[in-house]
């Protein structure tokens, strides 16, 4: 395992992928932790921003076209985009179970799922965790 092809890669990837990576711990310390408490508005707030910046770098990445220089990725950042306000509108107006729910499914359908493409041989993740 090297950081050095996801260093070496031209930006907005290495942004990309060092925000994924870090939206994934936070959320992983999120879905572990207590609700509702500062550290978990404080974190929230973090992972927002870093989920927003994973979508709108992801429009600067085209390895993978299927629609001119776009791919279905580029579908799921957004609706990225759409839901974190919406997630984050439910947790102003108190209404938890929408928070969690939408919460939940940006943190396994964009960070999760979209991740596990990343490991698909040719792709940059992929040569950082198993080499060339």
């Amino acid at each position: 395992m090297s950081l050095e092809p996801l260093l070496a890669a031209e930006q907005p990837v290495p942004i990309h992928a060092f925000a994924a990576m870090a939206a994934f711990a936070l959320g992983l310390v999120q879905l572990v932790g207590p609700m509702g408490t500062l550290p978990h508005r404080t974190i929230g707030w973090i992972w927002v921003f870093l989920m927003a910046t994973i979508a709108v770098s992801s429009f600067w990445i085209h390895d993978i076209r299927f629609w001119g220089p776009w791919s279905p990725i580029h579908l799921l950042s957004i609706l990225t985009l759409v839901m974190l306000p919406i997630g984050v509108l439910h947790a102003r107006m108190h209404r938890v179970p929408g928070h969690k729910r939408t919460m939940i499914s940006l943190f396994v359908g964009a960070l999760v799922v979209a991740g596990a493409f990343t490991f698909v041989p040719g792709r940059v993740m992929h040569e950082v965790v198993f080499g060339e």
